[in-house]
């Protein structure tokens, strides 16, 4: 008998995000496609649905043309270089997929007659001239300097998904994520999260740039994941924010992360990289209103939960 359960398809679904949200998909009910080229993702972390009769997992770009046969009804295109280290280092991919794939994603989702979300970044707002930042924020994004490739990529991604829904009448809809945390994280990806747990598991000294007065917001992983899965089922088709509005310095967290881990490393102070985004805070009024949507894992759990996955993945006792 035929499977009566719907496909949702991941772009990206070897990554951090990308199977974490393949993991909550499955759980939903749904059959699900996960595609990735490797270039910043890593089969760890989809072993565990190795042999899951619901799960298939396809090795492609999607910068070519993406053919899938059957039914498909969610594409979900989370597929890119998303921390600093990987878009410095993959200008070219990282606008390719932006904006091919974003574009051959559209296209699958306009041919099967499926529903399209696109994992848009709060790096649309750039260094932001306003705080916290509301969707309707236009941004303050510098296009040609080294995070452009990024920033810009997301902000065409976002034009292009709106342009389908106004031309085509495709159903999309577009999350911009804000800094998120979690087991899968790569420990070297540049990302402060990481770098800090692992620095400080290592006893290496924890890098912050300038002085450690910006800010961010941190959101467990789960938690991003169900509002995004909310989003996914919602009615809504213009941006919407998803993250922690807890802020917090960069300098208070690396002394958390020193306090969580027992480590008495030290703290080195590098410049500030260029266009790096003084204060990241999402305003979240959106998502309550339309999702019901609002973080509910608190930064002690988080943290200690990620600190426990890569101690683990160093083989360092607790």
């Amino acid at each position: 008998m035929a499977s009566t359960k719907k496909t949702a398809v991941v772009t990206g679904a070897a990554g951090f995000l990308g199977s974490h949200l393949s993991d909550r998909l499955l759980a939903e009910g749904y059959k699900v496609i996960g595609i990735d080229s490797l270039l910043t993702g890593n089969v760890r972390n989809i072993e565990h649905l190795a042999g899951n009769p619901d799960f298939q997992f396809i090795k492609h770009d999607v910068t070519n043309f993406i053919f899938l046969p059957g039914d498909v009804h969610l594409v979900f295109h989370f597929a890119s270089p998303a921390s600093p280290i990987d878009y410095l280092q993959l200008p070219i991919q990282t606008l390719k997929v932006g904006s091919l794939g974003t574009h051959n994603t559209l296209g699958l989702a306009k041919a099967k007659g499926a529903t399209f979300l696109l994992a848009s970044t709060s790096e649309t707002y750039g260094d932001p001239l306003e705080h916290p930042q509301k969707e309707t924020y236009w941004g303050n994004v510098n296009p040609i300097g080294p995070r452009g490739v990024y920033d810009e990529a997301k902000r065409f991604a976002e034009a292009m998904t709106m342009g389908y829904h106004r031309f085509h009448g495709l159903d999309t809809k577009i999350v911009r994520i804000f800094n998120t945390y979690g087991p899968r994280m790569r420990l070297e990806d540049g990302r402060v999260v990481p770098a800090f747990i692992g620095q400080a598991l290592q006893g290496h000294p924890l890098t912050v740039f300038g002085d450690g007065s910006q800010t961010r917001s941190f959101c467990y992983v789960a938690d991003l994941i169900d509002g995004i899965f909310r989003l996914s089922q919602s009615q809504y088709h213009e941006p919407v924010n998803i993250g922690n509005p807890s802020e917090m310095t960069v300098l208070d967290f690396a002394k958390a992360v020193l306090r969580f881990t027992g480590s008495e490393a030290p703290i080195d102070f590098r410049p500030l990289p260029v266009d790096d985004p003084k204060v990241r805070q999402p305003d979240i009024t959106l998502a309550k209103r339309i999702l019901g949507w609002e973080p509910k894992v608190g930064f002690d759990e988080g943290v200690a939960r990620t600190i426990a996955y890569f101690r683990d993945f160093l083989a360092i006792p607790s």
